[in-house]
């Protein structure tokens, strides 16, 4: 088994959607953001092994301070408004290795 890791980056957006009425990542543009973060970093050339793979997951539990994204192997957490924010990680973090501070949860 090889120690190498196979992504050099993988990001989960949450998309959970509760039923109860508490905030959730999915009812505030999870899948919006995870679809353009793909998309993204497929005209950036950044996915496929040894780069970057853009996945959903289903509740981080952390919803309330969501939407949320979590980038691996660092475990860095991030909260986002729109596709700019989302840029700006794809950018800063996983292309310059630099964490984006004012999105860090």
């Amino acid at each position: 088994m090889s120690d190498t890791q196979y992504f050099k980056h993988h990001v989960f957006f949450c998309m959970n959607k509760r039923d109860d009425g508490r905030n959730s990542c999915g009812d505030h543009g999870a899948e919006t953001a995870q679809k353009h973060a793909k998309k993204r970093c497929k005209e950036l050339n950044l996915n496929g092994a040894g780069k970057v793979r853009i996945n959903q997951a289903g509740c981080l539990d952390r919803c309330e301070e969501g939407p949320v994204m979590v980038v691996y192997p660092e475990g860095t957490w991030y909260t986002y408004v729109d596709t700019s924010d989302i840029d700006e990680i794809i950018d800063s973090h996983l292309v310059n290795g630099q964490v984006v501070e004012r999105l860090k949860i």
